[in-house]
């Protein structure tokens, strides 16, 4: 399948060109020099990045370069997420609105040289419910990405008609977010 047809179908805003320059950007940021991946980042880190599915295993020579699905994911990511422009006209808002928003926790995202809001805690008609309440519990530590992870992943805990469901979908079907919120405090730590 053409690389063009592969991010029309994820429903990625970008053409093929600037895509790889975006994976080539992203691997010279994220590519460490050095096959030890785990060695960046703390015990509990670590712990998070692995509970939801990242290889921090050393690298080995005869296989696959392990932080390539790392470099894609950081990349599609980081184009999946909205700029404050977009979020503003979204959420019918200024900028400087959603920017005092993500100051005060009301909003996700992360500044590389400007905003990222990552698309999993908005809807089509403004942000999911009771997001605040989430945001709220989230451990400041904890990357973007190992949170979009969590949001976008069915968990044990999250059951609609007898079916695990990802933290996003418990929300969109307007449930507890306090039981969102009480699982998000554990990101990071030992399970």
């Amino acid at each position: 399948m053409a690389l063009e047809a592969v991010l029309a179908k994820a429903g990625l805003r970008v053409d093929a060109d600037e895509f790889l320059r975006l994976v080539e950007d992203t691997a010279r940021i994220v590519s460490v020099p050095h096959p030890e991946p785990a060695e960046l980042f703390s015990t509990e880190q670590q712990a998070a990045l692995t509970d939801v599915g990242f290889d921090l295993a050393p690298y080995a020579e005869d296989e696959p370069c392990p932080r390539a699905k790392s470099v894609v994911a950081h990349a599609v990511f980081s184009k999946s997420s909205y700029s404050v422009g977009q979020a503003a006209q979204l959420l019918q808002l200024t900028s400087g609105e959603v920017r005092e928003r993500l100051r005060h926790g009301r909003l996700f995202g992360w500044k590389d040289g400007e905003w990222h809001l990552p698309a999993w805690q908005f809807t089509e008609a403004g942000t999911l419910p009771g997001l605040e309440t989430v945001l709220q519990a989230i451990p400041a530590d904890q990357p973007a990405m190992v949170v979009a992870a969590f949001m976008n992943t069915p968990q044990a805990d999250l059951e609609i008609n007898e079916q695990q469901v990802t933290p996003r979908d418990w929300l969109l079907a307007h449930g507890d977010p306090q039981s969102v919120a009480r699982l998000v405090t554990s990101l990071g730590t030992a399970a």
